[in-house]
């Protein structure tokens, strides 16, 4: 090549290095690169703060919706009547969740698995559907629409097992006989059970008067007895059928003598004639009918047992008091063989306190469990009239009650008839608990009503 050609190349060469010293400081300066990487990395970092928006939002609207089902659940629970699915919406309403509204969804279960076994658990589920927002960004199609729009689906759920709080009872009726209803009240406006419960194991009916019973209570249907009524209860079992095993051994040898019937029939002998006052302690035994022919003071300051085999306590309108400071238990034993009558009658007063300790405590009369004849009672009026502190069992007596009921002269107010059933009519009057049974010696017996429900999930 010339020189001249030479020449040429390197002028044409020299127009270049302008442009590479450029590209070089280009190369060489930094400026811009953070915004360059910032412009970049916004996308996930957009997608990272929808994200933890969208869980946070999550999290807190769950939390607000298991206080709610929380506290509905256990509102379900304590309600335990068939009505505990409304009570649990309107809990749950008033946590600002209702059941239809704003794409909230509340439903309740009374048959729910329960965690320990069973399914006699309640259920709440409150479920909520939410629009998403910024989470969409990274890809999150959720799990839910709302319309056309993805949306997700959030759900809290709680369990319950129904609590129970036991009541004490003043009337038990235990219906072996199958008898419903097993309460009847027809009328009844003077009868004031205030203070205690009564219950049927089977069906009970009151009309035109609850009875004022706290609680009304029967293993089938209440209709109407009782302040508060629940029906489908369990049944109660008989609390006093052991203390037979306590009845003396029969003495009479076969022979009870009978009131007569007719003019030509033997009378009673002078020991089941009784009148004055009668010093007893332990257990005295009659054979047959036992018939008052004056008032009688009963003065047994340990307490007394009168057992009286296949016969009646006929009071024969005199009356039979226990003296202060003393305490007697009738019993009624013998045999179904035979039309004896084993209960208390006569057109007088009964004026019995029951003793305070013993074997017999809290018990004024006692039909033996063994019989199923000749037990029932009808009190009407004041024939005889009751003055009793303590328990009447009779356990397969069908009672018919148009009597008062009073506390005795010398007890206290203390009142518990366990009978097979009962009817209570027109102006029937028996006294209120006034909480006394306890210095009578009387162990009432218990039904369970529903108490406040224990989550249990």
């Amino acid at each position: 090549m010339g020189v001249c050609a030479m020449k040429r190349v390197d002028r044409s060469l020299s127009y270049l290095e302008p442009l590479g010293r450029q590209l070089a400081r280009l190369r060489a300066d930094q400026r811009g690169n953070v915004a360059i990487l910032a412009g970049l990395l916004m996308v996930p970092l957009v997608g990272s703060m929808g994200i933890a928006f969208e869980i946070t939002n999550w999290y807190m609207v769950t939390r607000a919706m298991q206080n709610a089902a929380d506290a509905a659940v256990i509102a379900a629970a304590t309600n335990g009547s068939s009505n505990y699915d409304i009570e649990a919406k309107a809990v749950a309403a008033q946590y600002g969740w209702v059941n239809g509204t704003n794409n909230v969804t509340v439903t309740a279960s009374n048959s729910a698995a329960c965690p320990g076994g069973g399914n006699t658990c309640y259920n709440v589920t409150i479920t909520n559907t939410v629009p998403l927002y910024l989470s969409q960004i990274v890809g999150f199609a959720g799990n839910a629409h709302l319309g056309s729009a993805a949306a997700k689906s959030l759900t809290s759920s709680a369990a319950s097992l129904q609590g129970t709080q036991p009541v004490s009872l003043c009337i038990l009726a235990l219906a072996g006989s199958g008898t419903n209803p097993g309460i009847q009240g027809n009328g009844s406006p003077n009868a004031d059970l205030t203070g205690c419960s009564i219950m049927s194991n089977t069906g009970s009916t009151c009309n035109g008067h609850n009875l004022s019973a706290t609680y009304g209570l029967a293993h089938g249907t209440n209709n109407g007895c009782g302040i508060t009524q629940k029906s489908n209860g369990n049944t109660v079992a008989d609390p006093y059928s052991g203390l037979a095993s306590n009845i003396p051994a029969n003495t009479c040898g076969g022979s009870y003598p009978q009131e007569p019937a007719k003019k030509k029939d033997p009378p009673l002998p002078a020991s089941n004639l009784w009148t004055g006052t009668k010093s007893l302690s332990g257990n005295t035994i009659i054979c047959g009918d036992l018939q008052l022919t004056g008032n009688v003071t009963i003065n047994a300051p340990t307490g007394a047992v009168l057992v009286i085999e296949n016969g009646q306590l006929d009071s024969n309108g005199y009356t039979i008091q226990t003296a202060s400071g003393s305490g007697l238990t009738v019993v009624f034993s013998g045999t179904t063989a035979g039309a004896y009558t084993h209960a208390l009658t006569g057109g007088g007063t009964f004026d019995i306190a029951a003793p305070t300790s013993g074997t017999w405590k809290g018990v004024a009369v006692y039909q033996d469990p063994n019989l199923s004849t000749g037990v029932d009672i009808i009190y009407a009026g004041n024939s005889p009239t009751w003055d009793i502190t303590g328990l009447i069992y009779l356990p397969h007596a069908s009672v018919t009650f148009k009597g008062a009921v009073n506390k005795s002269s010398n007890g206290h107010a203390c009142f518990l008839l366990v009978v097979d059933n009962i009817t209570i009519d027109g102006t029937a009057s028996i006294l209120k608990d006034e909480g006394e049974c306890g210095a009578a010696g009387l162990s009432m017996p218990t039904a369970s009503i529903p108490g406040r429900g224990q989550l249990v999930l």
